[in-house]
C-alpha cells in the first residue's frame, strides 16, 4: 500500500436530467476520520451512506464535502397560487370600499404581488429520485478516488522525506559509534582520571565508596543502549514505509522513541563532540515528526 498525506482537494461535475452539481472535497489533518457534509436541503438522508463511502476509502482526516446544485429553469411549471391570489383580491375589495375613489388594480400589479405566481418543480416519482441519489452517490464516489489519488501523491513525497531524515538518523548514530571518546580505552583513561581526583579530593574515601562510585562514573558514559536503539528504530521506521498505508500513528510513536533517545544521550554525554551530535539528532528528530503529523 502507498503512503498517503491527510491533506488533499478534489472537485468533481455531475449532472442527472435537469440538474447539475458539484462536489468539493476538501481534507486537512485530523486524529481520526472526521466527515462534514454539507448538503442542499432535502438530502439528508444521504448523509449515512456518504459518510459510509468515505471511510471505505479514507483512515484518517477531517474531511469537508460540499455538495453545490443548479436546476434548469425551463423544466419548472409557473403557476398561480390560488390561496394567495384570493387573499390578495379580498384585501383589493376592501381597500376598495374604503377608496371607491382610487383607480383599480392593473393585472400585472395583482401577479406582482409575493406569492401569487410560483415556478413548481416537476413531481418526481420514487424510481427517479432513487436514480437521482445513486448518481450523487456514485460522482461523491469519483471525488473521493480523485481525493484519495491526490493525497498519495503527497505522500510518496512526504515518505522521500522521511527517508532522508532517517539516513540522517542513521549517519549521526554512526558518528556516535566512532566518537573517540566512546572508545574502551578512552572511557578507562576518563575513568581513571576521575577516580584519582576523587582519591585526591577524599583522601580516605572508602574503597567499597569507590568502586561504586566508579561503576556510577562508567554507566553514564555509557550510550550503547542508546545507540542500539536508535538503529532499532530506524530499522523499525523504514519497514513501515515500505509498508505504506495509514502508518502514521505508529511512525509518530517511533518519534518520540527517537526524541527520548536522543535526549539520553545528551544528557549522559561527557564529550563535545557527542553532545554534538545528540543536538544534530534532536534537530532531524523534530523534522522528522513535524513530517509524520501530515500522515495519514
Amino acid at each position: 500500500m502507498a503512503l498517503a498525506s491527510m491533506t488533499g482537494f478534489a472537485r468533481v461535475e455531475g449532472a442527472a436530467g435537469p440538474v447539475r452539481w458539484t462536489w468539493e472535497l476538501r481534507s486537512v489533518n485530523g486524529k481520526s476520520l472526521d466527515l462534514r457534509l454539507r448538503l442542499p436541503s432535502g438530502l439528508e438522508e444521504l448523509e449515512g451512506p456518504l459518510k459510509e463511502q468515505a471511510a471505505r476509502v479514507l483512515s484518517r482526516g477531517n474531511v469537508s464535502a460540499n455538495l453545490s446544485m443548479q436546476r434548469d429553469q425551463g423544466e419548472a411549471v409557473l403557476t398561480v397560487n390560488e390561496a394567495a391570489l384570493e387573499a390578495v383580491l379580498r384585501a383589493l375589495q376592501l381597500l376598495h370600499r374604503r377608496m371607491p375613489e382610487a383607480a383599480p388594480p392593473s393585472l400585472d400589479g395583482i401577479l406582482a404581488h409575493k406569492g401569487v405566481l410560483e415556478l413548481k418543480e416537476p413531481v418526481e416519482d420514487e424510481a427517479s429520485r432513487a436514480a437521482f441519489l445513486a448518481a450523487l452517490a456514485a460522482s461523491f464516489d469519483t471525488a473521493l478516488v480523485a481525493l484519495a489519488e491526490m493525497r498519495a501523491r503527497e505522500g510518496a513525497a512526504i515518505g522521500a522525506v522521511l527517508g532522508g531524515h532517517l539516513d540522517t538518523i542513521a549517519r549521526a548514530t554512526a558518528a556516535a559509534e566512532a566518537v573517540p571518546a566512546r572508545q574502551p580505552e578512552a572511557i578507562r583513561a576518563r575513568l581513571k582520571q576521575q577516580v584519582e581526583d576523587l582519591v585526591g579530593a577524599v583522601p580516605a574515601l572508602d574503597p567499597q565508596r569507590l568502586a561504586q562510585e566508579a561503576a556510577l562514573l562508567a554507566a553514564k558514559a555509557d550510550v550503547r543502549e542508546e545507540l542500539d536503539r536508535l538503529t532499532a528504530h530506524v530499522g523499525a521506521a523504514r519497514k513501515l514505509l515500505a509498508e505504506g498505508g495509514p502508518v502514521g500513528r505508529k511512525l509518530d510513536f517511533l518519534a518520540q522513541e527517537f526524541n527520548r533517545e536522543a535526549n539520553t544521550l545528551c544528557s549522559k554525554s561527557n564529550d563535545v563532540a557527542l553532545t554534538a551530535i545528540g543536538l544534530e539528532l534532536k534537530a532531524v528528530i523534530d523534522q522528522l515528526r513535524e513530517q509524520v503529523q501530515n500522515l495519514e
